[in-house]
């Protein structure tokens, strides 16, 4: 069991971290002509590649007032609070993997920002003429509380760390979790958040995907960096020595 400052401390890391990503992501002055113009040019990708179909998946559930405030509940709650739960639990149960999921959300968080950067995109709710409903603006203000606008920058569809940050506590539970209920929620929990992202009309198909990627690389890298540490031979003590006095010299020996 983790000491009370442990955790405190580690609290402290990843509120600061999180805190870090939404404050820049609020800062970027995204120009929306270009947002939008990204987004088409990802539509004309999938399109291409035969996987556009977000506006059939959303058609799906839009008839439903039922599915669309569960989609929506996946798409607000089935985030942050499923994030701070397993990393509670993680600490709590795991502590020597924790740091391992603690690294890879805030290395995964860092490359996320710099696809914010360089490219910029509209999600499906804010490319015009697609047709497209926002459904969580439309039906729920939970999200702008989790989440403030003044926090948020809307054009940052690429990635969807929605997706990745979530699969990466799907494989922290599958691999750390003891009973077959919770394995099975950690293999079905990023699933279904990658359909609410999708049928809400906050993600496309491939920022789930790219999301996914980053997410994943941010996990590899944080082991890598977890194995050399652990891999570092500890330091060894140099004997202390004193000087005494033999006749009229000086000699050193180890001190007792």
């Amino acid at each position: 069991m983790p000491s009370g400052m442990r955790v405190a401390r580690e609290a402290l890391v990843i509120l600061f971290g999180a805190l870090l990503y939404f404050f820049v992501r609020g800062l970027m002055h995204t120009q929306v002509s270009l947002a939008i113009a990204n987004a088409e040019g990802l539509i004309a990708l999938e399109r291409n590649l035969g996987i556009f179909h977000e506006p059939w998946l959303q058609s799906l559930i839009i008839d439903s007032s039922w599915l669309v405030n569960l989609f929506n509940r996946i798409y607000i709650f089935g985030h942050w609070p499923v994030i701070v739960g397993t990393m509670i639990w993680l600490i709590w149960k795991h502590t020597e993997q924790f740091s391992v999921y603690r690294s890879a959300l805030l290395i995964s968080g860092a490359i996320g920002l710099v696809f914010f950067v360089l490219l910029p995109m509209a999600p499906p709710r804010l490319v015009p003429d697609q047709g497209f409903v926002d459904t969580v603006t439309q039906h729920s203000n939970a999200y702008r509380v989790l989440q403030p606008p003044s926090f948020t920058n809307q054009y940052a569809a690429m990635p969807s760390l929605h997706v990745g940050w979530n699969l990466l506590m799907g494989i922290a539970i599958v691999r750390h979790a003891s009973t077959r209920w919770a394995k099975t929620f950690g293999v079905l929990m990023p699933l279904v958040m990658y359909i609410a992202t999708v049928v809400t009309a906050n993600h496309y198909l491939l920022d789930g995907v790219v999301g996914s990627i980053v997410a994943l690389t941010g996990l590899a890298i944080a082991i890598a960096i977890s194995r050399r540490n652990s891999q570092q031979p500890a330091s060894v003590e140099q004997p202390e020595y004193q000087p005494t006095v033999i006749g009229q010299g000086w000699n050193r020996r180890p001190a007792a």
